[in-house]
């Protein structure tokens, strides 16, 4: 089953049926992924438009959430998939099972881990596992602020450079730091018109 759903453009949903199933078709597409309750749907949100399209993957009854985002830096649309919670790359459940097939099936072109700031030592590891794996990484250190609060104060230039791959902050909940998410993701999706070389 596919539901559409809009965000604040005052048209019926049936409207643009077929035009959101085609979201992330023929387009560069990044996948979000993440642990559980790291703020991945909302980043989703920012990066996308005024509708996603949320269906059960294929044999599946896992929703997943698809869109577009539009890279004003390039004026290049954008596919974005907003994956089901994800542990590591071992799947026990059905939602992981689905990751990590998105990862390894549909081959976006962009992987963006979303992390918890705060909450690092408990996230990384999934972040190595997406890194030894091979895939196209980008870190997002989400709940910046959350980090502060708890008097942590983190290295982003420093992190990126151990790890070998962009790392950018983020405050999902008022939108600091997306519209640099968006150059950084610009740069690894749209080399052509990078802003800053991507790793």
């Amino acid at each position: 089953m596919t539901q559409v759903s809009f965000r604040g453009n005052g048209h019926h949903p049936g409207s643009c049926h077929s035009q959101a199933q085609a979201d992330t078709e023929g387009l560069a597409v990044v996948a979000i992924v993440g642990q559980p309750n790291v703020g991945k749907s909302l980043l989703f949100n920012r990066l996308t438009g005024s509708y996603v399209t949320v269906s059960n993957y294929p044999g599946t009854t896992v929703e997943v959430a698809r869109g577009r985002a539009r890279l004003r830096c390039c004026n290049q649309a954008l596919g974005i998939i907003d994956t089901p919670g994800l542990f590591n790359l071992m799947p026990t459940t059905e939602e992981e099972r689905v990751t990590r097939r998105i990862l390894f099936d549909e081959r976006p072109q962009l992987i963006l881990n979303v992390v918890d700031a705060k909450n690092l030592p408990r996230m990384l590891p999934l972040t190595l596992q997406l890194i030894e794996a091979g895939l196209p990484l980008m870190l997002d250190l989400n709940m910046m602020d959350e980090a502060e609060f708890h008097g942590l104060t983190i290295d982003l230039p420093g992190l990126e450079h151990a790890l070998g791959i962009p790392v950018v902050g983020t405050i999902g909940t008022n939108g600091s730091g997306i519209e640099f998410l968006k150059e950084r993701i610009s740069t690894c999706v749209h080399p052509t018109c990078a802003v800053r070389p991507c790793h």
